[in-house]
């Protein structure tokens, strides 16, 4: 909706005064949501827009034509919501009366209160933000009872299991000022339906997931589990979150999104790691994602046909991120299992959280969710406060380091510099593979021409070396590996053999950043402040240009990308 603020606001659109549109969207706030029986992560949002052209009469009026006459539904299931109007705005009086006309024409009495219902602002109206100058308006929304004709006097708003919202129509006709909300200058209509709740309805089911849109991949998971979806509350809720995470997670893929730290591509790392914990409560430890990510392109390759060029690319990457995240729940549930009869507070959990977090990159909300699932009570509010206030000194602390660390070094933290950090770590693994163990590096300098190491050995490298030394930096670079790091106490990190430099002083935890699928099985591993690309395949080919002795038995060798 926002790119047509200003054609809301009377500028005219190329496109003219009615537009329609189908949105894939993705609901970050419904995510813990997941696991009942119509909250989804992803959904297809059908909408269709008036420019200052049509108004209410018609809106309303085209919507239910289109719900009972299009698509079948029995309009004595259908219920309809309004603005109650408060001292912004006056009640939506004129959508009532509308409302009622549309109800008789199929031969329904609609009454306020039994078939119309009025609510107020935090139900029924819309507004983009809140500042000087925002749209907003009142809402009419449309329900569907489940479960027949709703009881006399049974209202959405108070009976959420049976009522299903399917859609609603925005009333856009007014626009804030700095006393109060004045209206427009033209009267629009913003109508969005939820093409899976609709397919519930129309289905005629009362659970999102036993439609055409999820039931394929539930199917498939009944198959590899061998476990049936009715068993119990617990494996319906696995499923519907299997489900509902691998559809999510196939469109971000589809999108060119790959698991990482930020962004997008957290969400798509959250999303994976939930749902690997998910199979992990059906019992199933390995290569979930990869026979599910073939389900989802087959039902959704008539919608996105780009799926399937990108089959190959998406397994790889979920493989790997299940891989490697299956390790750490593995670490992180002995943890979990172990301080679960300590009784203790949020405050003293959120720390626990956060050391589980240090020594092995178990995320906090995996955390918390075992922590519910073992029925101890917690405050999350004081849980995230806490954490969120331990990680934050934390980070205080690590950039005072990294600033230390990487004085006269990495310079800063820009793409260029942090793919040629990254390549350092590969071409430091590449001359010991090829020279032997005793090359450590001496020193390093990165700009954003070139990156400068320095190591121990006799002599130059040979040509057929340098092109050896090459070959490995750029398979790994063409092998798309992913760069994590943990923190690790001093003394783990020595034992799980990363490199380091032994003339460094370190603090008693260290990060140390791997490359690879996990910390045991990783192509290179080291002791570092970071930053890094978050996998090799950003970085780009590398090629030595220039190398000189720079004293007895030390060498220097320059690369830049090719």
């Amino acid at each position: 909706m926002f790119p047509l603020a200003p054609y809301l606001s009377g500028q005219e659109h190329p496109l003219g005064k009615r537009l329609m549109n189908v949105q894939r969207a993705m609901r970050l706030q419904d995510m813990d949501e997941i696991g009942d029986n119509r909250h989804t992560t992803v959904f297809h949002m059908i909408g269709n827009w008036s420019l200052g052209d049509y108004f209410k009469e018609e809106q309303l009026n085209w919507k239910f034509e289109f719900l009972i006459n299009e698509l079948g539904l029995d309009p004595k299931r259908l219920y309809s919501t309004v603005f109650a109007g408060d001292k912004d705005a006056p009640k939506d009086e004129e959508s009532v009366n509308i409302l009622k006309k549309v109800f008789a024409k199929y031969g329904i009495d609609a009454k306020e209160g039994e078939r119309i219902f009025a609510y107020g602002k935090k139900s029924n109206w819309w507004q983009r933000g809140d500042a000087v100058g925002e749209l907003g308006g009142p809402d009419s929304e449309v329900y569907f009872y489940m479960k027949g004709v709703a009881p006399q006097g049974q209202e959405p708003e108070s009976d959420e299991e049976n009522f299903y919202e399917i859609c609603n129509s925005v009333f856009m006709q007014y626009h804030k000022t700095e006393k109060s909300w004045e209206p427009l200058s033209q009267n629009n209509v913003d109508f969005g339906g939820g093409l899976e709740r609709i397919a519930v309805a129309v289905q005629g089911k009362n659970d999102i997931f036993e439609t055409d849109n999820f039931w394929p991949i539930i199917q498939k998971i009944q198959e590899i589990t061998a476990k049936d979806y009715y068993t119990d509350s617990r494996t319906t809720k696995n499923m519907r979150i299997l489900a509902d995470h691998m559809r999510a997670s196939t469109f971000l893929a589809m999108d060119g999104v790959t698991p990482s730290n930020k962004d997008q591509g957290y969400i798509l790392r959250r999303l994976l790691r939930r749902m690997i914990r998910a199979g992990r409560g059906l019992g199933v430890e390995k290569d979930l994602s990869v026979r599910l990510v073939s389900t989802v392109i087959k039902m959704f390759d008539w919608m996105y046909p780009q799926l399937n060029e990108k089959v190959g690319e998406i397994e790889q990457v979920f493989a790997g991120e299940e891989t490697k995240f299956f390790e750490v729940l593995k670490r992180g549930f002995g943890f979990v299992e172990k301080i679960s009869g300590e009784k203790l507070n949020a405050k003293e959990l959120a720390t626990k959280a956060f050391d589980l977090f240090q020594s092995v990159g178990y995320p906090s909300e995996i955390f918390l969710e075992e922590i519910k699932d073992r029925g101890i009570v917690v405050d999350e509010k004081i849980f995230k406060q806490t954490y969120d206030e331990i990680f934050d000194k934390h980070q205080e602390i690590s950039r005072a380091g990294i600033e230390k660390k990487f004085k006269g070094g990495l310079a800063d933290t820009g793409d260029i510099s942090k793919r040629y950090h990254t390549a350092t770590h590969l071409l430091q693994k590449a001359l010991r593979d090829v020279l032997g163990k005793q090359v450590v590096q001496l020193g390093s300098n990165i700009t954003a021409d070139r990156l400068r190491f320095d190591f121990p050995n006799a002599q130059k490298l040979s040509e057929i070396e340098i092109k050896e030394v090459e070959k490995i930096i750029n398979d790994a670079v063409d092998a798309k590996m992913p760069v994590t790091y943990v923190m690790l106490s001093k003394e783990d990190a020595i034992s799980s053999e990363a490199l380091f430099m032994k003339n460094e002083s370190y603090p008693e935890t260290v990060k140390v950043y791997y490359i690879g699928d996990s910390l045991e099985s990783a192509f290179s591993k080291e002791f570092c402040g970071g930053p890094h690309v978050e996998n090799t395949s950003t970085i780009g080919h590398i090629g030595i240009f220039k190398q000189e002795t720079i004293g007895d038995g030390r060498q220097r060798i320059y690369a830049r990308f090719s």
